[in-house]
């Protein structure tokens, strides 16, 4: 049992940490304070081939695993660009995931290499207003015409919509009253966003404002058949191939986040000097920010083994839901710690602390909450009954 990168992944960690280091501090919070999208670094990172991390060689990616991709995405978040960094460009390292498992060749050599190479943006829309995790019950329909299929439907907090190129859709293709399993009659789509017939409109946030969300009114769309990705009806089944991957990644940023904010507090704790001595030497301080290093490094070590679980083709739902919980928890702790080392000063904009907090509270609730990660494990470790 070996918890050490090897030297090609401590490469790639280096790499991306001396990229990232071309936006400062000020750079993210000039975004977030503007709302503006990051698209300079978005193209940097797009131009250097890290978009591609996991995806195949032959289709403009580098052939790596998630392993490396949560390591690429976790400095990322630790280089100081938080969520709002890794969720510019994160959608493409994991959402393509259906495309490569399940999509044709023409559909592959088609879809991926714009997005790797970011000549074309990305979003994921599946969650729906009045359904939230309850997946099975979307109410935005894909019916039969002739060529293709009809959409009309609405989704909400759809990451990115607003600049988006393509999106990769999931709807109802069979009404659930005709299915014998409710998991059935769902359909995944990857399509041009035509925004001729989907109006997107930008959800006022609490936090990562550079990056949108958006509810998206999508009305009388037409998709191609040759855009529908595996089959009619699969869609669930195939975007469940994709949630484990998205939980590692969220977890290690998670981590990059909680350990950002704590090397900005402990490097406070060194240099602010009150009673003539550094705060730093008070217990009062040094324990909470140990406590929150050590958290952080054994949730790490969670969601990695999440990610080598399924490099290897293992099941891993138990340990990346683990994982993101943990990752979520301690961040979350990390964060505000980091605050209250600060005092007023960890609420003041310039040193950052302040955004730090608001970002990290996305992996904390999103893509799935804490308490539904909990009865997860409660039903699927402890063998309890389902809750829900």
């Amino acid at each position: 049992m070996d918890f050490a990168f090897t030297e090609d992944q401590q490469n790639i960690r280096d790499a991306v940490l001396r990229q990232c280091a071309a936006f400062s501090d000020d750079y993210w919070l000039e975004r977030d304070r503007e709302g503006v999208y990051p698209a300079d670094f978005h193209k940097a990172m797009a131009d250097a081939g890290w978009l591609g991390v996991a995806m195949p060689e032959a289709y403009g990616g580098a052939g790596l695993g998630i392993t490396e991709a949560a390591i690429m995405m976790q400095a990322v978040a630790e280089a100081g660009g938080g969520m709002t960094a890794a969720s510019t460009i994160h959608g493409p390292v994991f959402s393509l995931e259906p495309i490569d498992l399940f999509g044709t060749e023409e559909q592959k050599r088609r879809m991926i290499p714009p997005v790797l190479s970011g000549a074309e943006k990305m979003c994921f829309a599946v969650t729906e207003p009045n359904t939230g995790l309850d997946t099975t019950k979307l109410k935005t329909r894909a019916d039969r015409v002739e060529g293709g299929y009809r959409v009309t439907g609405e989704k909400i907090w759809i990451t990115n919509a607003h600049v988006a190129d393509r999106m990769m859709l999931l709807a109802r293709t069979t009404p659930l009253d005709e299915v014998a399993n409710k998991t059935h009659g769902l359909s995944l789509f990857y399509t041009r966003l035509d925004r001729s017939r989907i109006e997107h409109q930008l959800i006022p946030k609490m936090g990562r404002h550079a990056v949108g969300s958006n509810m998206l009114f999508i009305s009388d769309l037409f998709i191609p058949e040759e855009d529908l990705i595996g089959a009619e009806g699969q869609g669930f089944r195939i975007i469940l191939k994709g949630l484990n991957p998205e939980r590692i990644l969220l977890g290690a940023e998670a981590i990059g986040i909680g350990r950002n904010a704590i090397q900005r507090a402990a490097r406070y704790a060194r240099e602010r000097i009150v009673f003539d001595r550094p705060i730093g030497m008070n217990q009062g301080i040094q324990h909470p920010l140990a406590k929150c290093w050590m958290q952080l490094e054994a949730a790490n070590l969670m969601v990695m083994n999440a990610a080598v679980k399924f490099d290897r083709g293992e099941e891993c739902g138990v340990e990346a839901n683990a994982g993101k919980y943990l990752a979520a928890e301690s961040a979350f702790e990390a964060c505000h710690t980091a605050m209250l080392t600060l005092g007023g000063m960890g609420y003041a904009q310039e040193y950052h602390v302040e955004r730090l907090l608001r970002e990290v509270l996305i992996p904390r609730t999103a893509p799935v909450s804490p308490h539904m990660i909990l009865n997860f494990i409660a039903e699927k470790v402890l063998e309890l009954p389902k809750s829900y």
